[in-house]
């Protein structure tokens, strides 16, 4: 459960010292890559103080941040990462955001999740972070979902692996959210359905299982999930167990999922990633429907 701390106490004095820190990058490397160097496809200026006003275990390797956003200039589209300046910490992190953009207009909150690695900002954020800690934020990333109002509708296929659930979770939230506008307000972008295949390794690895669930029952003519464990050992519980297929995603699953009307968004281990969009590409989707986010 999350905790919430008051307002912050001084944003300049942690600005100015992580500005300094961004001397250190230059462009060329993905946001998942350890040590300095820039991700390509980065979008703001904006470096925000952003305050840890919570923390929960997602997993045993898996820990997630809410962060309360300083600048109410900040903004992000779903799927997109941050970079991650941590005072103290000369190598900046690269997390991609799992909330939706509405959490941020409406809270001033942004959710990350990260898992546990020997990186300098996933092991701050396992071992040295608190929830009354401060660091900075900038969006990057050119994987993501913005449709407009009077874009055509689009069916979504999101495929995730392990962490890789990050941006496609901020994305499926969008797409609720979108869902949930167009109930309410008649107005807005009409989505077509979502599709999630979400592979880990056990039931223990399937990040944010509850909240995915919860959004395929709140919208179960639109939303549909097919969860995947590869080395699950322990009995799966009797609620998991309907959306639970033991094994690996498979290509035949996705492909029966093309269309002209479908976009399709991967994030996983560069195997896994370049395997279903080379597939994709085999069955002539088109790689303007193709987009994908690596992490290693």
């Amino acid at each position: 459960m999350y905790r919430f701390f008051p307002p912050y106490s001084d944003y300049r004095k942690l600005i100015y010292h992580l500005k300094g820190c961004q001397g250190l990058r230059s462009k060329g490397s993905s946001p998942f890559t350890s040590g300095l160097a820039l991700s390509p496809g980065w979008s703001a200026e904006i470096v925000s103080a952003a305050k840890v006003c919570g923390a929960a275990s997602e997993s045993p390797s898996v820990k997630s941040l809410r962060l309360l956003v300083a600048d109410q200039d900040f903004s992000f589209k779903a799927g997109q990462w941050v970079d991650f300046f941590i005072p103290g910490v000369s190598v900046v992190g690269g997390f991609s955001i799992c909330s939706s953009p509405r959490l941020l207009e409406q809270e001033r909150m942004i959710e990350l999740a990260v898992k546990y690695t020997n990186h300098p900002p996933a092991l701050w954020v396992h071992n040295t972070c608190t929830l009354d800690s401060e660091v900075a934020v900038r969006v990057g990333g050119e994987f993501f979902f913005d449709p407009q109002p009077a874009d055509a509708s689009r069916n979504l296929v999101l495929i995730a692996g392990g962490v890789g659930i990050n941006p496609l979770l901020s994305i499926l939230r969008h797409a609720a959210d979108l869902l949930r506008e167009r109930a309410n307000k008649r107005s807005g972008y009409e989505i077509g359905t979502i599709k999630l295949f979400y592979s880990a390794k056990n039931t223990s690895e399937l990040l944010f299982k509850k909240n995915i669930l919860d959004l395929v029952n709140e919208f179960p003519e639109k939303i549909a999930c097919s969860l995947h464990v590869t080395k699950q050992t322990t009995q799966i519980s009797a609620e998991l167990k309907p959306y639970i297929t033991e094994g690996r995603i498979t290509e035949k699953e996705i492909r029966d999922h093309i269309s002209k009307e479908t976009l399709f968004y991967i994030c996983g281990p560069p195997p896994m990633t370049d395997f279903f969009s080379k597939q994709l590409e085999n069955h002539h989707v088109s790689k303007e429907h193709i987009c994908f986010e690596k992490w290693w």
